[in-house]
């Protein structure tokens, strides 16, 4: 299996500086997206971001870039745009679903998403597979859309509508990864996507009110994703609880199971996980993992901090090279 090598950026080592830095060098989109809207089986709807207009001729005969981005993620999360962008740039055709409710426009049904849901990628993903049936099609799942990809990759094993994968910087284990974020410096992360999360619920509240029973109150006093995941996420998707979902949606158990051609990338220093998102059990040949001592969350800065460089953005296109070819 191909090894890969990341050397952090200089003066940028720390797990913070790479966790934190991009959103402070990329402060614009790299490009504007074609958009295009789909419908779900229980009407509500799913914004999805092209690299270009998919229906034009120049698109028909490109290998397909698939995006799912991170919690609370959207087009304008520096990685998202930068990847496409990166793939476009190698002749890619390049195309990213936003969960419900996170391209700005609130969902119209009380469900959203969260770690393990697969019923709207896979909805989403059989719209292009009839759309560029002979196509090379690869996916990326970034963070909670890596533990998404993880949990599809195995739900839909003999039936995967794609070529190959890569899952980069995945919570794998949901309960632990909910405790990391709730101690030390990395609770900024989690004040930044609580504050999100809420905020949207609350746009939501007379929505979400037809199928739990929460108020304002509650939401806005809620300290922590678990209790989040507790009060809205789990009741809202038919989990008890949230250690039932974090239980019945955490992958690091299930991806002996993976058949698909996957890379996954992780770093030790991720200031969102601990040892526990590492798989201990031996992996499918069609595993390709990849441990890395730096990178942060979702950063993996390298370059210097006066020139850094978007290293995921040079080394996928670079992977899955052959298949432009």
């Amino acid at each position: 299996m191909k090894t890969l090598c990341f050397k952090p950026a200089s003066g940028g080592v720390n797990p913070h500086t790479q966790t934190l830095l991009p959103r402070f060098i990329r402060k614009k989109n790299l490009f504007i997206p074609h958009w295009e809207t789909i419908t779900t089986p229980d009407d509500d709807v799913l914004d999805i971001a092209w690299s270009e207009n998919p229906h034009a001729e120049p698109a028909q005969n490109k290998p397909l870039f698939i995006l799912f981005h991170g919690l609370e993620g959207s087009f304008n999360s520096p990685y998202a745009n930068g990847l496409m962008h990166a793939f476009a740039q190698q002749g890619w055709l390049a195309v990213m679903m936003h969960f419900r409710g996170c391209s700005g426009k609130p969902n119209l049904q009380a469900r959203a998403y969260h770690s393990g849901e697969t019923a709207d990628p896979r909805h989403f993903l059989q719209m292009v597979a009839e759309r560029f049936p002979d196509t090379y099609k690869t996916a990326t799942g970034i963070s909670l859309g890596g533990n998404m990809l993880a949990n599809y990759l195995v739900e839909f094993a003999e039936d995967p509508l794609i070529d190959s994968a890569t899952i980069i910087s995945a919570p794998f284990d949901l309960a632990a990864c909910s405790e990391r974020i709730n101690g030390g410096f990395s609770k900024i992360y989690q004040r930044y996507l609580l504050g999100s999360l809420k905020k949207n619920a609350l746009q939501r509240l007379q929505i979400l009110r037809q199928k739990i029973p929460v108020t304002a109150g509650e939401i806005q006093s809620i300290p922590t994703l678990r209790k989040f995941d507790d009060l809205i996420t789990a009741p809202l998707h038919g989990f008890s609880d949230a250690t039932h979902y974090y239980h019945q949606c955490s992958a690091i158990h299930k991806l002996n199971h993976i058949r698909l051609p996957t890379l996954i990338i992780h770093s030790r220093d991720d200031p969102f996980m601990t040892d526990s998102v590492i798989p201990s059990a031996p992996l499918p040949e069609a595993v390709n993992y990849q441990l890395l001592d730096h990178g942060g969350h979702v950063g993996f800065l390298s370059g210097s901090l006066f020139k850094p460089t978007f290293w995921l953005e040079q080394i996928l296109p670079t992977y899955y090279a052959k298949h432009v070819e």
